[in-house]
C-alpha cells in the first residue's frame, strides 16, 4: 500500500565522528541541542505524513510512501550519533 515508514524504524545514516573532531565541547553541546529540536520537528512531520497517508490509502487504496522527511530524519539521527560519539571521546558534559 506504499505507506510511510514509522519514525521508530528510521535509523540514523552513518556520519563519521571525525567530522566533529576539532569542534569544541560548547559547540558540540549547542549542535546536539539543535539536532534534537530538528529531530522533533521531523518526527512530527513524518507522523503527519503517516496520518495523511492512512486516509489516502483508505480512500484510494495507496499511501504516499516516504518523503523528504524520512530521509532528513535519518540524516539528523546520524549527525546526532556522530556528535554524541565526539562528545564522549572528548568527555564533554551536556549542560
Amino acid at each position: 500500500m506504499n505507506m510511510p515508514t514509522p519514525t521508530t524504524q528510521i535509523t540514523g545514516a552513518y556520519v563519521s565522528p571525525l567530522k566533529y573532531e576539532s569542534t569544541s565541547c560548547d559547540a558540540l553541546v549547542a549542535e546536539i541541542s539543535a539536532l534534537a529540536r530538528r529531530e522533533n520537528q521531523l518526527v512530527a512531520a513524518q507522523n503527519q505524513r503517516i496520518k495523511t497517508s492512512e486516509t489516502q490509502a483508505f480512500w484510494y487504496g495507496v499511501g504516499q510512501g516516504d518523503g523528504v522527511e524520512a530521509a532528513e530524519l535519518a540524516n539528523v539521527r546520524g549527525e546526532r550519533e556522530a556528535v554524541t560519539a565526539a562528545m564522549e571521546k572528548k568527555k564533554c558534559k551536556a549542560s
